[in-house]
């Protein structure tokens, strides 16, 4: 373990297991979808960009790749001992402080928008408006409408199988979601608890921290560009 686990959250599986669950092993061998594609097509060339929860770097290294610079931010040791050509800093999202930096764009994805614990996702989103540059913009993943209905279900990743396997209500617009990543040689899981959304939700819980809606990137609705509100 990399250290003691959130509430609510839990892995298991060979090698380190993060405080939310996260396998550092498993998400080696995940390969990037069309995340680096949809963040280069709504970032400047060459931007400051500030990536919250950049995990092993999968999304980081395809994003230094095309030129940007970026300071990567992780809680995880062990997560960021395998990040390459990018500014690290070890620090949990809700209390990250740089200072007097700002960043052109900041980047907040793998659905940890949808953290469980609202003090915390209020931490996230103020950490984003707080490190956003006059004229930046903050980059978010959100989930799919149906994705806490449309359970279980799964997709390939390399040689292995991700599999949402439950999504069980725990509380008022609040699941325990379980994954399973199954490979030929290991097979991890994560359990986590994630707030399910509506449009309006959503733009409520962006407003509260000073942000709100600019545009939708995506036909799913999956990514949202969001700016200072005030």
């Amino acid at each position: 373990m990399s250290g003691p686990q959130r509430p609510g959250h839990g892995g298991t599986g060979p090698g380190a297991i993060t405080p939310d669950g996260c396998a550092v092993e498993m998400y080696l061998r995940i390969e990037p979808g069309d995340e680096p594609d949809v963040i280069a097509s709504a970032a400047p060339p060459g931007a400051r960009l500030l990536e919250l929860g950049c995990g092993v770097g999968r999304i980081t290294h395809p994003l230094v790749a095309r030129g940007f610079r970026v300071t990567a931010v992780d809680e995880s040791p062990d997560m960021l001992a395998h990040v390459r050509g990018a500014r690290t800093v070890r620090s949990a999202i809700e209390t990250l402080d740089l200072g007097d930096e700002r960043f052109d764009v900041v980047l907040l994805g793998s659905f940890l928008v949808h953290n469980g614990d609202p003090a915390v996702r209020l931490g996230m989103l103020r950490t984003c408006r707080r490190h956003t540059a006059e004229g930046g913009c903050v980059l978010i993943q959100r989930e799919g409408m149906d994705w806490h209905l449309d359970v279980p279900r799964e997709r390939r990743t390399a040689d292995g199988v991700v599999r949402v396997a439950a999504a069980d209500p725990v509380g008022p617009d609040t699941s325990s979601v379980r994954v399973e990543y199954a490979f030929p040689d290991a097979t991890w899981t994560q359990t986590f608890l994630s707030r399910r959304f509506t449009d309006e939700g959503f733009a409520d819980a962006l407003a509260e921290a000073g942000l709100a809606v600019d545009a939708y990137l995506t036909p799913d609705r999956t990514w949202v560009r969001a700016v200072p509100s005030g």
